[in-house]
């Protein structure tokens, strides 16, 4: 009984609160700014998904981002993802490999939903050289995410590239050690890239082994999500999308406000690395680069994202 009296108590002070608000407001706006708050997907100014029914679409099309324990890959995905890197490693040997990882990893990757509450603001930072001169770093250290990618490099060009780091996406050939707060997000080519990863993180009977990463924070990139972008966002263009690219789409799903940061050529047309020497004859692989660069531009322009296209 005590209990009703408490909740209808508490009813009843709510609505005098937005009676209040209403009354004190010219007609019925105040009122409708304050259930507004509510209905929004995230405390943005604006939100990620608002707006552009295209874009929600692709958005929706989405499969979960990360492996898990409740996740199954198909044979369809399978059969595209194998080809990537010409393996030949059959379906139920990729199963039994994913089932290995989850008892070493969380067996539900974290990734938090979209809450009227906050407005998680993301920095995605590639390694191009046009990062050089920038003066980003203060900028990009000023996000809740930062990721970075493969060995992009911190010491030394902090003005530019800024010291924070939540998540760094590698791969086997591009991995480097991580702080004990440091997100890994494998981005997994091959099936020996997931066995790379359980062998990292097996127990080891030399205890002076030292582990590439905190294993409570290791997030596994989804292969349907790979097709997903490839064939969604790429529309099948070039062999597979980059790992930029494909960051890029991840931190849709992870954040509601997106800066991206070092991605693309210099102004002179040079594709390199801002910790390497350039290289007028570098190219961008197998990946559709220009389509890639083109998509992040419409982006822009659309105010999903904000591309920060550097100095040089």
């Amino acid at each position: 009984m005590l209990s009703r009296k408490i909740t209808v108590f508490i009813t009843i002070l709510c609505l005098t609160t937005i009676g209040v608000f209403y009354r004190s407001g010219s007609g019925s706006g105040s009122a409708s700014r304050i259930l507004s708050i509510y209905s929004n997907l995230c405390a943005c100014e604006k939100c990620l998904t608002e707006g552009d029914p295209d874009f929600r679409e692709i958005m929706k099309a989405s499969p979960k981002p990360f492996l898990s324990r409740e996740y199954e890959t198909t044979q369809e995905v399978f059969n595209w993802w194998k080809r990537l890197q010409s393996n030949k490693d059959p379906f139920d040997f990729y199963n039994t490999t994913v089932k290995n990882l989850f008892e070493i990893f969380p067996p539900i990757p974290p990734l938090i939903e979209s809450s009227p509450d906050r407005c998680r603001t993301c920095a995605v930072v590639g390694n191009s050289g046009n990062l050089k001169g920038s003066h980003y770093g203060p900028l990009i250290d000023f996000h809740d995410i930062v990721i970075r990618m493969n060995r992009g490099p911190i010491k030394g060009y902090e003005k530019d590239v800024g010291t924070k780091t939540t998540h760094r996406v590698m791969y086997p050939e591009s991995s480097t050690l991580l702080d004990n707060t440091t997100h890994l997000v494998m981005f997994p080519f091959k099936i020996k890239d997931l066995q790379w990863l359980i062998q990292k993180f097996a127990p080891s009977k030399n205890k002076a082994a030292k582990r590439i990463a905190n294993k409570d924070l290791v997030m596994i990139l989804n292969p349907a999500f790979m097709k997903y972008v490839h064939e969604m966002w790429l529309k099948k263009k070039g062999r597979y999308p980059s790992t930029g690219f494909m960051t890029l789409a991840l931190s849709m799903h992870m954040c509601d406000e997106i800066n991206v940061f070092g991605f693309g050529a210099d102004s002179d047309g040079n594709w390199y690395h801002y910790f390497g020497a350039v290289n007028k004859n570098l190219r961008t692989g197998p990946h559709p680069g220009g389509q890639e660069y083109d998509i992040l531009q419409q982006l822009h322009k659309a105010h999903k994202i904000h591309f920060y296209n550097g100095w040089q």
